[in-house]
């Protein structure tokens, strides 16, 4: 397994640090009102919905807008769900999902903030397996500053992916689908995926809705998700199969 990296201080004075894979975030976890703990968790792409957050783990509490300053959002990697539902389309590299990146200091998103149970902490961990985890603490949409440490998926690289899980893992997860590279600064985003996370962000609010356009990047870390809407409109229309229409419905 990878060491834990430095810790990565921000322009606020708060200090946000990496977590390992294999405590269930023991180093965030705080007392709940039941027996089981509790460990936030930062949503900044289908978890914006709450009606995702709530399909996604046994139990969500105080589902909430917030901020996070200092990281941006990014579509830069393949999400090997995506290959397995169908919904890439891997001829034109349009099978991107979100993490998110170390920004600058006038960088900040809008997120959702709510807390899951300890018992949820490895399905997690298991199923968001190519992200590396940071622990931060965001400021609730007013302003005022959070209390508690969240765990926020951060960018990551193949050669990580590798490191904790294994060559074989690697390929049996993109290797057969012909992927050679899955983070990687020439894809684009997977429209289904988009257009789920546009609509949940519109249903959130204006201030969120806002940031995920404006606040969220190609690749290329340049071009804006409102200004590839504005080339891409189609992208709105591009309807999920059938049977996932509840799930990547906003």
């Amino acid at each position: 397994m990878m060491q834990q990296r430095a810790v990565v201080a921000v322009a606020s004075g708060r200090a946000d640090f990496e977590l390992g894979r294999t405590n269930n975030f023991e180093e965030i976890q705080r007392k709940g009102e039941g027996e089981d703990g509790l460990v936030g968790v930062v949503g900044f792409g289908s978890l914006l919905s709450e009606k995702s957050a709530a399909s996604t783990f046994s139990s969500v509490h105080r589902f909430r807008l917030g901020r996070v300053t200092n990281y941006r959002r990014i579509f830069s990697h393949v999400a090997p769900i995506f290959l397995e539902r169908g919904i890439a389309r891997v001829e034109t590299k349009e099978m991107a999902s979100l993490s998110v990146e170390p920004g600058t200091e006038k960088d900040s998103i809008v997120v959702s903030l709510f807390d899951i149970d300890v018992g949820d902490v490895a399905a997690f961990i298991a199923r968001e397996e190519e992200y590396r985890f940071m622990a931060v603490k965001p400021d609730e949409l007013n302003g005022t500053p959070g209390e508690h440490h969240h765990v926020m998926c951060l960018a990551s690289c193949d050669e990580d992916f590798i490191a904790n899980y294994g060559q074989e893992r690697y390929d049996e997860r993109y290797g057969k689908y012909g992927i050679e590279r899955v983070w990687d600064d020439a894809l684009l985003p997977c429209p289904v995926y988009l257009r789920h996370c546009v609509l949940a962000a519109e249903k959130m609010g204006t201030e969120a809705y806002d940031s995920f356009l404006d606040s969220t990047y190609l690749a290329d870390r340049a071009t804006t998700i409102r200004s590839y809407l504005d080339k891409r409109p189609d992208i709105l229309d591009s309807l999920p199969p059938e049977h996932l229409r509840e799930r990547y419905g906003g």
